[in-house]
């Protein structure tokens, strides 16, 4: 077994990953303790050591799976992702970089790159990016639409809430998430009794049946994420099987030339 192969055996282990893993929880704690003035003041150079010495591992860990898988290293999107997050720490954080030093709480996402059900969680909401394009889509123009409707409606009755267009998408925002609709709609039907109507369509359309397409598609997209990685760790088990039966062959043949030999 060559070097390379001994370092990609190393570095796809899993007491290697969960080591890595742990670095990082260890990392996020420290860059969480760091928004506190008291810890700074009183741990400054512990926390700056322990910073370092994680981005030392990080870097030294990025190294070595560039050696295990040479330049399709930058054929996997996480792998691209990992060195854009280490490397914003080596980026001067003076002058017009400074905003950049709060970037470096991005190095917890890691956590999603090491750890294979989260990177399959995020694969399926990306894989869903499409979809969920659509369904905002539909959701922006149902939005527009009420807000269109309200502001002519209740611009008169509820200024607060629905006076000219923005203020009215603002706040059929804020009832599409459900945060205090029921006091928007109590304030409205005080002085229009039947705007109940408007808000019970409002709220069926725009949250109980269109937020669940959403959700829908993002379950699809985590659901064709999983499928498609067995069928690439079939196809890996079946190439990996066909090397081993290639080798088993070779043997035989080098088996049958020496019985020859000898005969």
């Amino acid at each position: 077994m060559n070097a390379r192969a001994q370092i990609k055996r190393f570095v796809d282990d899993r007491r290697f990953q969960r080591f890595i893993a742990v670095v990082i929880v260890v990392n996020a704690l420290t860059l969480g303790l760091e928004t506190s003035a008291k810890f700074v003041d009183q741990g400054h150079d512990l926390l700056t050591a322990v910073d370092r010495i994680a981005l030392g591992i990080f870097v030294v860990e990025l190294a070595l799976r560039f050696i295990a898988y040479g330049f399709r290293f930058f054929a996997d999107p996480w792998s691209v992702f990992d060195v854009i997050v280490v490397g914003i720490a080596f980026v001067p954080t003076a002058g017009p970089f400074l905003v950049l030093r709060a970037f470096r709480a991005l190095r917890i996402m890691r956590l999603v790159s090491v750890l294979p059900r989260m990177r399959r969680l995020a694969s399926g909401i990306l894989r869903a990016l499409p979809g969920m394009a659509s369904v905002g889509a539909l959701i922006m123009l149902i939005i527009y639409v009420a807000g269109v409707v309200a502001t002519n409606l209740f611009g008169q009755v509820a200024p607060d809430y629905f006076d000219d267009l923005g203020t009215s998408l603002f706040t059929l925002f804020q009832a599409m998430t459900g945060e205090g609709w029921p006091d928007i709609a109590r304030e409205v039907m005080a002085k229009e009794p039947l705007a109940w109507i408007f808000f019970v369509i409002y709220i069926v359309v725009c949250t109980l049946a269109v937020l669940n397409i959403l959700i829908a598609v993002i379950v699809s997209g985590m659901e064709q994420a999983s499928t498609d990685e067995i069928v690439e760790m079939e196809e890996q088990q079946a190439q990996s099987d066909q090397v081993l039966l290639n080798e088993i062959r070779a043997l035989r043949d080098e088996v049958r030339a020496l019985r020859e030999e000898r005969a």
